[in-house]
C-alpha cells in the first residue's frame, strides 16, 4: 500500500468503496470499528474521494466518551503523559506492533512470541558482571525492572530507586494511584537486589 504523498490516496489495488452502491475505487482508508492492538491491525473502510469526505464530516472523535474523558482529550496536556516507542524504557518492546511493517499480521505475532521465546530463555540463566559477582536470572530480571545495567553499582541502584519512587509514588505524584503495580514491582525489585552479593 502506497500513499499519495499529498492526498492520503492509496493505490486500490482494485478495492471498491465500501458504500453500498458505489462503483469507484475505495482509495482513501477511514476508522472502522476494531482499532489498532495486540490482536490485529484493526479494520479500516475503504471510500471513494466523494464517500471519504462525508465520512469524515459526520465523524465524532468523542462519541462514547463520558464529559471527563472528553475533557482530558481536550486538555493542552493530552499526549503528554505518555512516552513514545522510542524513549521507553523497553523501546516498545512489548508494545503493539507495528502491524504496518509487516505484509501478514501473522508476521508480526510471530515476531513477538519468538522474541518473549528467546528473553525468557536468557533470563533463565545466571549471568557475570565485569567484577566477576554473577547474577542470578531473578536478578537480571530486577535490573530489566529498575532500567539498570548488568555492571551498575550500589549507588546506581540507590538513586535509581529513589528516582522510581519519586514517579510512582502517590505521595510524591499529586496522588495518582495508577502506578501502584509498578510501584510494588520497583520495591521487590530493590529488595531483591540490595541484598544481593554484587550490591554488598
Amino acid at each position: 500500500m502506497r500513499p499519495d504523498k499529498f492526498h492520503g490516496r492509496c493505490e486500490s489495488g482494485g478495492r471498491f468503496c465500501d458504500r453500498p452502491g458505489c462503483d469507484e475505487l475505495g482509495e482513501f482508508r477511514a476508522p472502522g470499528h476494531l482499532p489498532s492492538g495486540f490482536d490485529g491491525p484493526g479494520d479500516y473502510h475503504w471510500f471513494c474521494l466523494d464517500h471519504v469526505r462525508q465520512f469524515n464530516a459526520g465523524f465524532d472523535f468523542f462519541e462514547g466518551m463520558s464529559s471527563e474523558e472528553i475533557q482530558r482529550a481536550q486538555s493542552p496536556l493530552s499526549g503528554w503523559d505518555n512516552e513514545t516507542r522510542a524513549f521507553r524504557a523497553t523501546a516498545g518492546i512489548d508494545s503493539v506492533p507495528r502491524w504496518a511493517d509487516f505484509a501478514d499480521p501473522l508476521d508480526a505475532i510471530g515476531k513477538r512470541a519468538r522474541r518473549f521465546r528467546n528473553t525468557a530463555e536468557a533470563a533463565n540463566q545466571s549471568q557475570t558482571r565485569s567484577d566477576g559477582r554473577p547474577l542470578t536470572g531473578d536478578e537480571r530480571r530486577a535490573l530489566d525492572e529498575l532500567g539498570l545495567p548488568i555492571d551498575a553499582d550500589r549507588k546506581a541502584l540507590r538513586n535509581r530507586y529513589a528516582k522510581m519512587l519519586r514517579r510512582f509514588h502517590p505521595d510524591h505524584n499529586g496522588g495518582n494511584r495508577s502506578h501502584e503495580a509498578r510501584l510494588r514491582a520497583v520495591v521487590d525489585a530493590y529488595q531483591l537486589l540490595r541484598k544481593a552479593d554484587a550490591f554488598r
